[in-house]
């Protein structure tokens, strides 16, 4: 594990977009997927908004070594100079698709040993395993989603009861 000393996150993936351009940004997540392309390595770093990607050249030989030992579900923290991807790397799919984090530093927060599951949506385990492993489950962006679409319902519900004067009671268990 990294040294952080007082290292704190400047933005959540999708606060970043294209105006945000060669600005310094700390961004801090898991690793959902790793791709080396032999010169350059490529992270995308999923928080809780979002994912982004990273992109480490070779030239940093620190970062890069670090980066070569990554693997899914590594937490980081990155800070680096936010720059626009090429015309041809564009992926429209992603709210962050236009642009990238060039890594300058790179901590390793946490490690992993390999995932029974995979998270990232590229193989879906059986029930059984899943279920067993459901703290990991949890993690894939669909119940991540209706996680919280379930909590943000709740919400509003309890805020409609209190504003009409509504008393709930448990039975003590």
């Amino acid at each position: 594990m990294d040294n952080l000393g007082s290292l704190s996150r400047s933005h959540y993936s999708t606060e970043l977009a294209v105006q945000d351009i060669d600005k310094r940004v700390t961004v801090m997540g898991w690793v959902h997927r790793r791709r080396d392309l032999g010169g350059l390595i490529f992270i995308d770093l999923r928080d809780v908004k979002g994912l982004i990607q990273i992109v480490i050249h070779p030239e940093a030989t620190d970062i890069f070594a670090k980066a070569e030992k990554v693997r899914n579900e590594y937490v980081l923290a990155v800070t680096g100079t936010l720059s626009q991807r090429s015309e041809g790397n564009i992926n429209r799919q992603m709210p962050t698709g236009e642009i990238e984090v060039v890594a300058e530093e790179l901590y390793i927060l946490n490690d992993t040993l390999p995932l029974p599951i995979q998270i990232d949506g590229t193989a879906m385990a059986d029930e059984d395993l899943r279920l067993t492993y459901r703290y990991l489950d949890l993690r894939r962006p669909k119940l991540q989603q209706i996680l919280i679409t379930r909590a943000k319902v709740t919400s509003l519900m309890r805020r409609f009861l209190d504003a009409e004067v509504f008393t709930r009671l448990r039975p003590p268990c």
